[in-house]
């Protein structure tokens, strides 16, 4: 790219190192992060490019991980990104993680706790606060659906097993399977941890419905209560 392209507007770079140009000649793959964010970005500011504005941004948030757990009001602090753009970045993001979803879902049957990891870890250990998320399988021990039960510290005294378990008796699950997030990057358990899990195995045991592990997904790392054999 040539020196002072940063200077230059979009109509003012030449062809081919104008982002859409490049994706529609070389696909997308050749493209770097802040090409492929100035597409969805589509205009730059009153001041700055919209390549530079892309540049910006993944510079505020500290690259891509930054940008998709960062909120609309995180977004919209830096200059030239106003709601519309916010809210195209969000959406954007949110398709690439229900994707990534999707595909590792599939037919997912879960076997182990690194299964749960695998199907999981991209979206949950983003989260800047506790997800607390249940999976819920059929006899098969195959993934019928996930729900996200409460968002915040993880408190043994305001998980309801009634909600926890609600969607599950609607979907005939055979077994669920516990996970949560902790935005430390830490997953050793805690006692909050312990004593949810002690509850909501024993309110499975009442309703018929198995709780079979509780995961706790870390940054890098992952614990399974049923690993430790502590189920």
């Amino acid at each position: 790219m040539i020196e002072h392209a940063k200077y230059l507007t979009i109509k003012e770079l030449p062809p081919e190192e104008r982002p859409r140009e490049r994706l529609e000649k070389y696909g997308p793959g050749a493209l770097s992060d802040s090409e492929l964010l100035a597409i969805i970005l589509r205009t730059g500011s009153k001041n700055v490019s919209v390549t530079e504005l892309a540049k910006n941004l993944l510079r505020n948030q500290k690259g891509l991980k930054g940008i998709a757990s960062a909120s609309l009001e995180e977004l919209c602090q830096l200059g030239g990104i106003g709601k519309a753009k916010a809210v195209q970045v969000q959406a954007a993001f949110e398709i690439g993680k229900r994707f990534s979803k999707a595909r590792d879902r599939g037919d997912a049957r879960i076997r182990c706790s690194e299964d749960v990891k695998r199907l999981l870890w991209h979206d949950m250990r983003n989260h800047d606060k506790e997800h607390f998320v249940i999976l819920i399988l059929d006899t098969k021990n195959r993934v019928i659906k996930d729900d996200t039960i409460t968002i915040g510290t993880l408190d043994s005294s305001i998980i309801n097993p009634r909600e926890v378990f609600k969607s599950a008796v609607k979907s005939n699950a055979a077994s669920v399977i516990i996970v949560h997030n902790h935005p430390s990057g830490d997953p050793t358990p805690s006692s909050d941890d312990i004593a949810t899990t002690k509850r909501l195995r024993d309110a499975g045991e009442i309703v018929g419905i198995s709780v079979l592990d509780h995961v706790i997904i870390g940054e890098k790392e992952h614990y399974s209560f049923k690993d430790h054999n502590r189920m």
